[in-house]
This record gives structure tokens, C-alpha cells and sequence, in this order.
């Protein structure tokens, strides 16, 4: 009895597993690099990706560059469009030369018609759940401020950063 052929590759990454089947979805929408809604929030920052995030690109009409579509809420649209030209340069920043030339914005209702895909709520990454070490560091950073919602927030910030360069020297152990 011999033994099946083992692959000499290990473990594969999950990411590397999703990378083609969200590469051909994208492709079908005009997103001829995923990165761009893979990492909307990066791009754009958080502010503009929790009031719209990009739907379609399609080729311009009059001739050069593309037409990037982002879907927004009508409250939101007004915000948005006074922000077009820096969203514009972010995405074109992404890209790394003038890929789109224009943006259009495309209004919908806060709750989405199928599921909640129209649904904009940004979250970020899950929240960490520090150590009792981390979070009396933390306070220790921002005892000396005398303004408490200052001292509130420079100890969320402080315990957050701790907490991420903990489990970035536990990965690289």
C-alpha cells in the first residue's frame, strides 16, 4: 500500500484560497484591481467609506479614463460631492496614475432593497481585548492629563496601540 502524494506547499493562507473567486467578481463590475474594494475604508478613510463605498467602474463616454459609481444615502450625497475631487485623487492615488477621471454618485434609501447591501455602517477590525498589563499601561501614558475626556481618549489610544504591538511581537515569535 503506498502512500497519496503529499503537497509540498503546507498550509495555504485563507486569503489565497478567495483571491480569484472575489478577483472574477470584481472583474464582472469593472474592478480591474479588487484592491480598491477590498480596502475602500483605507483608501477613502473612514468617514467617506461609512457614507458610500464604490459600486461599478465603467468606461467614460467622451473618451479617456473611467466613470467610478459609489452608492451613497440622499442625506449623504450633498458631502460627497463637494469631496469628489480628493476621493477621485485617493482612488486615482490607489491605482497609481489617472484612472478615473470622473465620479458619480448614485442615491439610495439608508436600509437596501435585497439583504442589506446598501446597509453603511463602517466597522473597523474586531475590538481587542487587552490584558490587565496593557491597560494599566495605558492609564499610566495618560495619567499626567488634567482634561478627562483627553485623558479618555489618549488611554484608548494608547491601550489600542499596545495591545496591537503585543500580538505583532507574539506573531513574530
Amino acid at each position: 500500500m503506498s502512500q497519496p502524494p503529499r503537497r509540498s506547499r503546507g498550509f495555504r493562507q485563507a486569503a489565497g484560497l478567495v483571491a480569484e473567486p472575489i478577483r472574477h467578481a470584481a472583474e464582472g463590475r469593472g474592478f480591474a484591481v479588487a484592491r480598491l474594494l477590498t480596502h475602500w475604508p483605507e483608501i477613502v478613510g473612514a468617514e467617506i467609506a461609512s457614507r458610500a463605498r464604490p459600486v461599478k467602474i465603467g468606461q467614460n463616454r467622451r473618451g479617456f479614463g473611467s466613470v467610478l459609481t459609489l452608492l451613497c444615502t440622499g442625506a449623504n450625497a450633498p458631502l460627497l460631492e463637494m469631496q469628489l475631487p480628493a476621493i477621485r485623487d485617493k482612488v486615482n492615488a490607489c491605482y497609481g496614475y489617472n484612472a478615473i477621471s470622473r465620479i458619480t454618485l448614485t442615491q439610495t434609501a439608508p436600509t437596501g432593497f435585497a439583504d442589506g447591501q446598501a446597509e453603511f455602517t463602517y466597522r473597523s477590525n474586531p475590538a481587542v481585548k487587552p490584558d490587565p498589563e496593557t491597560r494599566r499601561a495605558a492609564h499610566a501614558l495618560a495619567a499626567g492629563i488634567s482634561d478627562p475626556s483627553l485623558q479618555a481618549a489618549v488611554t484608548r489610544l494608547a491601550t489600542l496601540k499596545l495591545a496591537r504591538e503585543g500580538r505583532n511581537n507574539r506573531k513574530a515569535r
